[in-house]
């Protein structure tokens, strides 16, 4: 058969199932009907395995894989559906709708923002590019800064949540999770360190290295090399270049920004001693409302999978069945069990596009737990 025949071929039998496709969705919303009449839920685990089972062995060995994957998508869009049409309710749900409701059109430009650090560090500068014309308030700690937010003395605060070299910054994921906060916009920026000394300091009088941790671990190809040097964390890359500039000795050195230089009258000892150029934090703004402005366009979630054989992909298969970009996947153990898992999710989609509640909803029925961070758009 040459190959325009075939392509006739594929192209009718794309109409037939097309038109059995249409009218298959059309029985899911009768289906759906039924069970709102007779009180049923929506997922049937039974129904479907059994339907699995039989569409395998009717397709053969050949293609069960395909076959397994054809069937599995085409139910997952019929639950989607299904859940459309009746307007499930679910605790994510009532979260975004009332987002909806209350998403205002233009984000601020000012406020009192809760930021941890001190003048020159890496958040005061996520903060300036957020709120251009925001006035910062500094604290000691990332859960201080949840703490000002909780309070209401700023209605907003800047904080890392990645690195593309050292990770996610898993104590800010974990703060979200205890204090129910979302995330309202990000922003990316990229990361230079250099190693800062009091004025006429050299290498070889250096004994010890203060930096916060991330930029420790952004470092580490470089830090290897300085054998016989204590590394020790600080609070913040401009905390560490303060308490280098307010010491007496001539023996320490910090990692921060060449900006800490001038902030602080300190020197550049060596330059661009990151692991790689591509080296960019990603900073989120948190607010304790689920806030929502106009063109957002990034979703956040931590979610947790059962234990069991195909979880991971039934939680995957969701947005992936409804074309929905799933931007970031990061597993992180739970601590205190065994082998089992959070993980950190991101999704290019809005809250508003008709599919993405339902999906939103599913995920909540199927996961033991999940946590919606925020709809929000990165700058």
């Amino acid at each position: 058969m040459e190959i325009d025949e075939i392509r006739k071929r594929i192209n009718m039998i794309n109409d037939e199932m097309l038109s059995l496709f249409m009218e298959r969705m059309k029985l899911s919303e009768a289906v759906a009907e039924y069970k709102k009449e007779h009180n049923l839920p929506i997922l049937d685990k039974t129904r479907e395995r059994e339907i699995l089972a039989e569409m395998i062995t009717k397709g053969g060995e050949t293609y069960e894989t395909y076959v397994y994957q054809f069937f599995n998508t085409v139910m997952n869009l019929s639950k989607a559906r299904q859940r459309e049409v009746l307007k499930e309710t679910s605790k994510v749900g009532e979260i975004v709708r009332k987002m909806i409701e209350e998403s205002e059109e233009i984000f601020p430009k000012s406020g009192l923002i809760a930021c941890q650090g001190v003048e020159g560090a890496n958040s005061q500068e996520a903060c300036d590019r957020l709120f251009p014309h925001g006035n910062i308030m500094y604290v000691s700690t990332f859960e201080a800064v949840f703490q000002a937010v909780q309070s209401g003395l700023c209605k907003f605060g800047v904080l890392p949540i990645e690195n593309s070299s050292n990770g996610s910054v898993r104590a800010v994921y974990s703060l979200l999770q205890k204090y129910h906060f979302y995330i309202v916009r990000s922003t990316r920026q990229w990361i230079h360190h250099t190693l800062l000394v009091k004025p006429g300091t050299k290498l070889t009088d250096v004994k010890t290295i203060y930096s916060h941790q991330q930029a420790i671990g952004q470092c580490s190809h470089w830090l290897e090399k300085m054998k016989g040097i204590d590394v020790v964390p600080a609070g913040n890359t401009a905390i560490a270049a303060k308490m280098v500039a307010e010491t007496a000795e001539n023996n320490c050195a910090a990692i921060a920004s060449p900006r800490c230089a001038e902030l602080y009258g300190l020197e550049v000892l060596a330059d661009s001693i990151q692991d790689s150029d591509n080296n960019y934090t990603r900073f989120i703004c948190i607010s304790k409302d689920p806030l929502r402005y106009e063109g957002a366009n990034h979703i956040s979630l931590i979610v947790s999978c059962a234990n069991t054989p195909g979880s991971l992909y039934e939680m995957l298969s969701k947005p992936a069945s409804l074309g929905i970009n799933m931007i970031k996947l990061e597993s992180c153990p739970i601590p205190g069990r065994n082998f089992e898992f959070v993980f950190f999710v991101e999704l290019e989609a809005s809250v508003k596009e008709t599919a993405v509640l339902p999906m939103l909803s599913d995920l909540e029925r199927s996961c033991p737990e999940i946590w919606f961070l925020g709809n929000y758009t990165e700058i």
